[in-house]
């Protein structure tokens, strides 16, 4: 009974360090520079919303969240976006998440620091980065109806 309730002592623990990580007292997020003070790879859940760092330094594949609308604000860097028309060779990666090949008919654009992009949800969306380029973006992925 003791080694259950010590483990139970550290998930409990473990869960509220992780909100703490997240969030001051007050609900506020803060992350100095755009950089997660845990680290680049860490995505802030919060039920509604993620909150993450993203870094390319080469193509993307096509992504496609069916109950998710990312906005992205380019922070560094600079890649072409497209966006739109019809996501080839999609392959679940997890509920209503799927990774494709490419994208028949959508639309390019050029994006670099200082962009605000909005990809509502179900909207294929692939980057594409010239050799020796790279972006570092931040992503609210905001949870929203899924779109079919």
């Amino acid at each position: 009974m003791r080694t259950s309730l010590g483990f139970a002592a550290v998930v409990l623990l473990s869960a509220a360090s992780v909100l703490m990580a997240q969030q001051s007292g007050d609900g506020v997020m803060y992350w100095p520079k755009g950089v997660p003070p845990q680290g680049a790879s860490y995505k802030a859940d919060f039920g509604n919303h993620i909150v993450s760092l993203s870094h390319r330094d080469a193509n993307g594949k096509v992504e496609v969240h069916k109950t998710k609308t990312d906005v992205m604000v380019i922070q560094s860097g600079e890649a072409d976006l497209v966006t739109g028309g019809e996501a080839v060779g999609l392959v679940s990666t997890g509920p209503d998440e799927f990774l494709g090949t490419s994208i028949k008919g959508g639309t390019k654009r050029h994006i670099s620091a200082g962009d605000v992009i909005r990809v509502p949800a179900g909207t294929p969306h692939q980057f594409f980065l010239a050799p020796g380029t790279q972006i570092t973006y931040s992503v609210v992925k905001v949870v929203t109806e899924p779109k079919h």
